[in-house]
């Protein structure tokens, strides 16, 4: 959904360094950086106010009211962020000002819905993108894009360009790139059956008598 406006209330980061950096996550704080439109501004936000205002009808793409310290806001958007290595949540932020009236380039996740015809007949799913790049208006950018995948039958292939985007968004990605294919699987070859015969004699050659005498250039076995 697009259109997505969420508050964001958070304080000046005045003193900067991993140490500090560490102190703010311990008590909740996300430091992170507003990059406006004079200069940045070290900041701090609430870890709780943060996930919130991400992962509401807007997404990641939502418009951030900015407002630092009780001052005006600052219409923003998700710029970067940074995992935690080992907790996996969010570290530091990037944030940029933008003009709700002038375009800019975004990620979008892209899903695919329903079920593919091929995979119905054993066919194998592969969906090579993900995620699309594209531009519009801060308001305009999706949360994400759907494409169906109904009609995809064994051998069949879909392309960027077959994505149907939301008026006033424009695809930034290659459209002959290939999105999704279903293919036959992947038939495993029986092993080879092992040769008849003794153990250790290969294929065709014919194993010694017994009682044969060794060859010529084999010794003989000496008797104790």
């Amino acid at each position: 959904m697009a259109g997505e406006r969420v508050k964001l209330v958070v304080q000046n980061r005045s003193i900067l360094g991993s140490a500090e950096a560490r102190r703010l996550r311990r008590q909740g704080l996300i430091p992170g950086i507003l990059y406006g439109q004079e200069k940045p501004v070290a900041i701090s936000i609430p870890e709780r106010d943060l996930r919130t205002a991400l992962t509401g009808e807007g997404g990641a793409n939502a418009v951030l009211d900015v407002v630092v310290e009780g001052g005006k806001a600052h219409a923003s958007v998700l710029k970067e962020y940074q995992r935690d290595a080992v907790r996996g949540s969010i570290s530091h932020v990037d944030l940029q000002e933008v003009r709700l009236d002038q375009p800019i380039h975004a990620t979008v996740p892209l899903q695919l819905v329903g079920e593919a015809a091929g995979t119905k007949e054993g066919g194998v799913l592969n969906q090579v993108v993900t995620e699309l790049n594209v531009e519009a208006l801060p308001m305009e950018v999706p949360a994400s894009v759907e494409y169906d995948i109904s009609a995809l039958r064994i051998g069949d292939s879909a392309h960027l360009s077959d994505v149907a985007l939301p008026a006033g968004v424009t695809l930034l990605d290659d459209g002959e790139a290939l999105l999704a294919s279903v293919t036959q699987p992947t038939r495993e070859e029986a092993p080879e059956e092992a040769a008849e015969g003794e153990e250790g004699v290969e294929p065709g050659a014919e194993a010694p008598a017994a009682g044969a005498e060794p060859a010529a250039d084999e010794p003989e076995a000496s008797e104790d």
